[in-house]
C-alpha cells in the first residue's frame, strides 16, 4: 500500500493519572513537551483533554486556549483536535472550546455504556455540537463506539448536519462497549464504505486492545490513533516511557506494512484542512 497513514496522538485523556504512569502529561507545559516528541516521531494529529489546577478534567476554553497556541508554537503544521468528551463537562460546556476554530474536534453522536456510568450523548447535544462545529469551520472526528453511530453519522452528513466527507474512528476495547473483534472491525470498514465512500477512517484500541487495533487498521489500510489516554502500558510488565513511544510503535507497524506515515502536509490534504504556513 502507497497511502499515507496519519497517526493521532492523544496525549492525556480524563482518567490517565501521573499514578497510573509518571509520563502521562497533565499541565499545559508538559502536554506541550509530550506532544511535540510525539510530533517528532510521527503523529500528526495531537487529540486534545485538558486538566484543572487539581489535575481533574475540565472543558475550561481559557486552558484549552493556551493549550492550543502553544501546540501551533512548537509544533507547526500539527493538527490540533480538541476534545468535547462527556467526562470533562456537561450539556454545552462540552463545546465551549469549539469557537477557537481549532482544526478538528471529537464528537460522539449517539450514547453507550462505558465501564462504569452511560457516556449520554442527546440528540439535542449533538445537534448542538454539529452546528458549532460548523459554525466555526471544525472538521469533526466521529467516535463510533457502536455501530449505529457510524450509520447516524452518514446521515447527519447526508442532511447537511455535518459536512462531509466524514472522517470516522472505530473506538473498540472499551469495557461494556464494543471489543476489539476483527470481524466486527471488518464490518465496521464495509459499513462506512458502502455508505459513505468517500470517507475516511481511523480506529483507536483502548487498554491492551491498542496495539492489535494499531496493527489491524494500518494493515487494512486505515489510519490509527495511539497515546497514553488511551494505554499507559507497552506490554503487561511495562509502563510507556511517552507520548512518542507510542507513536514509534505505530510507525514500526507501519514500516512492517510497507505504509508511508502521513506528514502534516499529507494529513491535512487527505482530511480537506487548511493548509498553514510555517
Amino acid at each position: 500500500m502507497t497511502n499515507p497513514c496519519i497517526i493521532c496522538v492523544a496525549i492525556t485523556g480524563s482518567l490517565p493519572t501521573k499514578d497510573n504512569n509518571p509520563a502521562v502529561p497533565i499541565t499545559i507545559a508538559e502536554q506541550i513537551e509530550s506532544t511535540h516528541e510525539a510530533f517528532e516521531a510521527g503523529a500528526s494529529i495531537a487529540h486534545c483533554h485538558v486538566r484543572d489546577d487539581e489535575g481533574k478534567p475540565t472543558s475550561d476554553p481559557e486552558r484549552f486556549a493556551r493549550l492550543k497556541e502553544g501546540l501551533e508554537k512548537h509544533c507547526p503544521g500539527m493538527i490540533v483536535q480538541l476534545s468535547t468528551g462527556g467526562r470533562s463537562g456537561a450539556g454545552r460546556d462540552r463545546g465551549g472550546m469549539l469557537p477557537l476554530s481549532p482544526d478538528m474536534a471529537s464528537l460522539s453522536v449517539g450514547s453507550n455504556n462505558f465501564p462504569t456510568r452511560v457516556y449520554e450523548n442527546s440528540p439535542d447535544l449533538v445537534d448542538w455540537l454539529a452546528s458549532e462545529m460548523l459554525a466555526h469551520d471544525v472538521k469533526p472526528e466521529i467516535e463510533a463506539f457502536d455501530l449505529g453511530h457510524i450509520v447516524q453519522a452518514t446521515r447527519m452528513a447526508a442532511d447537511g448536519r455535518l459536512k462531509g466527507p466524514l472522517y470516522v474512528q472505530f473506538v473498540m476495547g472499551v469495557k461494556n462497549s464494543m471489543p476489539a473483534d476483527e470481524p466486527i472491525f471488518d464490518f465496521y470498514i464495509e459499513t462506512l464504505k458502502r455508505l459513505a465512500p468517500d470517507a475516511q477512517w481511523c480506529a483507536a484500541g483502548i487498554g491492551p486492545a491498542q496495539l492489535t487495533i494499531n496493527e489491524w487498521s494500518i494493515a487494512k489500510g486505515g489510519h490509527t490513533r495511539t497515546g497514553l489516554e488511551d494505554n499507559v502500558r507497552l506490554d503487561r510488565d511495562t509502563l510507556a516511557p511517552s507520548n512518542a513511544a507510542l507513536v514509534r510503535r505505530a510507525v514500526d507497524l507501519c514500516e512492517k506494512y510497507e505504509r508511508p506515515v502521513a506528514t502534516w502536509h499529507q494529513a491535512r490534504d487527505i482530511l480537506g484542512l487548511r493548509q498553514v504556513a510555517v
